[in-house]
């Protein structure tokens, strides 16, 4: 019985190393999900409270710094909401749907991978053990006369470890895969809210009243495009 993790991997053949690969690119990509997740998960209503008592003060710039200060694609919008709140309502919201639309790319960055690996790891599995079969009947093919159990376990170990491996790695990265999805979904629903509620604190704010503190003309819109 073998008692290693590297006994194993050897038992099981080469494509136990591809499995063991697969899972070392999956745990990368949720780890670097749920980090970049947990920088933008700043609460939406408190931020927005904040946003609109500047806008009714007409203290623009200080909120435009406020959102310079702050992390996450809803926050882009509303960051936007506040440099074009002298369009015309309608072309407003237009515009605030499209900001929005920009920033889903970042939020699905290298999802996609998690769900490649959950899918073809048990297929990755399943090679195994064709292969590890193919070992067992060329090895009793081979042979003359009875065949000892010793020769066949060989062949065994690898269908049955791959097998097993490819399961292990694809049921906790589905799991994590549909954690980020579902984590995804809410971060889009905050940014519709956000650009719904800015139209109404820039409509109730006061568009065209005069600001206490006057923008410069050179501040553009953060952009936080995802990373290649």
């Amino acid at each position: 019985m073998p008692s290693t993790l590297l006994e194993l991997m050897r038992l099981g053949g080469p494509i136990m190393w591809v499995i063991l690969a697969a899972s070392v690119v999956a745990v990368a990509v949720f780890a670097e999900r749920i980090l970049e997740y947990r920088r933008m998960g700043a609460p939406l209503d408190p931020f927005l409270e904040g946003i609109a008592s500047l806008v009714k003060e007409g203290r623009y710039q200080e909120a435009l710094e406020r959102c310079d200060e702050a992390h996450g694609p809803a926050v882009r919008v509303i960051q936007a909401g506040l440099l074009k709140r002298e369009m015309p309502l309608a072309d407003l919201r237009e515009s605030l749907q499209e900001v929005a639309q920009l920033q889903v790319p970042r939020l699905e960055k290298n999802i996609s991978i998690l769900a490649t690996v959950g899918y073809v790891s048990p297929l990755l599995g399943l090679l195994g053990t064709v292969t590890g079969m193919i070992h067992v009947f060329q090895t009793v093919g081979g042979a003359r006369g009875t065949v000892p159990v010793g020769e066949l376990a060989g062949g065994i170990w690898e269908a049955l470890l791959t097998t097993a491996a490819g399961l292990v790695v694809a049921i906790p990265v589905y799991v994590a895969y549909n954690y980020l999805v579902s984590r995804m979904g809410s971060e889009v629903n905050d940014m519709e809210r956000a650009a719904i509620e800015m139209i109404q604190i820039l409509k109730e704010g006061g568009r065209n009243r005069p600001m206490s503190v006057k923008t410069p003309v050179t501040t553009e819109l953060r952009s936080e495009k995802p990373k290649a």
